[in-house]
């Protein structure tokens, strides 16, 4: 009788922790659709939500849709990329050369002013256009990561040499932009944004539409990733990721399918970093340091990586974090993610969703 209401119990279980999850969801979701409506309330208003708060869970959810993309390659896929902040960098800039445009008017950018530049470089032609802006935020990271990927694939590059061929990538990127000759504001980077779209980038309804953007983005990622996990898809790429060699004994070749996901997640980390720059107001090399791409990995790593849903817990709970230490103790904050990362593999491998899954069951 005993062993008959254990089952029962865990069938109960089984079928709760589905529903509970969507709850929770969709509870999250409604907060963060809520936020840049309570935004738009006067500013002495009980539940208005000032606009550093608003910027700041922009950012973090920007970062989440990087957290994810990385998941689709290295939860999936199992390819530990260390250079997915040049991805997300690439999309920033090139949102941020139309956002140049349009606070210069129909002069150079303020930058190009001072260094003395007479014209515009030919790769800054037809940046003044928010649709071509929005070209390169695709074609930018997404050319990079198919040429990349198709050499390194080729040549079956994989396991920890891919990891460091990426964080070379994104170190050689770092080192091309801190230039000031290469025509991207070296390492002050672009600042000083005034409008999009022609409506003022400071003001509340422009805050609050950004914001949303960014909450559809994560959304359509999140259904995409699902979607592409629970496919035939989804299947080759974990196939892919535990025994690479046994699938290509099955007849599958499996460099179409990690270029495909690779391009993939490269474009989405494009289009996160052009939602991050008009809401946090600046881009700079920083953004492609090593260090960056890192931590997108301890996010990943925290939440749990091959479950969608850790990666964005997992960016979440670090950015959080940081934002608190930064502000508390900034100069130990990488003490303090270097000891959270040697925690994370030694006593969660799977993250904090194998722990939460873990102790449900």
């Amino acid at each position: 009788m005993n062993a008959l209401n254990q089952t029962l119990l865990a069938r109960a279980s089984a079928k709760l922790g589905p529903r509970v999850c969507m709850a929770v969801g969709v509870l999250v979701l409604a907060l963060l659709l809520a936020m840049p409506l309570l935004h738009l309330l006067p500013a002495e208003h009980a539940l208005h939500v000032t606009a550093y708060s608003l910027t700041l869970v922009g950012k973090i959810l920007c970062y989440a849709i990087v957290a994810l993309a990385l998941d689709l390659v290295w939860g999936y896929a199992g390819m530990l990329s260390l250079g997915h902040g040049l991805f997300f960098a690439l999309g920033g800039y090139a949102m941020g050369m139309y956002l140049m445009r349009e606070a210069a008017g129909d002069g150079l950018p303020a930058f190009m002013s001072f260094l003395a530049w007479n014209e515009l470089p030919w790769y800054w032609y037809g940046t003044s256009s928010f649709l071509w802006a929005m070209c390169l935020v695709v074609l930018a990271p997404g050319l990079l990561a198919l040429v990349f990927g198709f050499f390194a694939f080729r040549s079956r590059i994989k396991g920890v040499y891919f990891s460091i061929m990426t964080q070379a990538l994104t170190f050689a990127g770092m080192l091309l932009f801190f230039r000031n000759e290469t025509g991207f504001g070296g390492n002050n980077g672009f600042t000083g944004f005034t409008r999009i779209l022609g409506f003022d980038i400071t003001a509340q309804g422009t805050r609050a539409a950004l914001f949303f953007a960014t909450v559809l983005l994560l959304v359509a990622s999140l259904y995409l990733g699902f979607r592409l996990a629970r496919s035939k898809f989804g299947r080759v790429l974990t196939a892919l990721r535990d025994a690479e060699n046994r699938l290509m004994f099955c007849g599958y070749d499996p460099r179409g399918y990690k270029l495909f996901i690779w391009v993939l997640s490269a474009v989405l980390c494009g289009l996160a970093g052009a939602l991050y720059v008009p809401q946090v107001g600046i881009i700079n090399p920083s953004e492609m340091a090593p260090t960056q791409s890192i931590e997108a990995a301890v996010w990943v790593a925290l939440g749990g990586r091959g479950t969608l849903i850790g990666p964005l817990l997992g960016a979440g709970l670090v950015n959080g974090m940081k934002s608190w230490f930064t502000v508390a103790f900034p100069e130990y904050w990488l003490f303090a993610l270097g000891a959270l990362f040697i925690v994370v593999t030694l006593f969660l491998p799977r993250g904090v969703v194998g722990l939460l899954q873990r102790q449900s069951s």
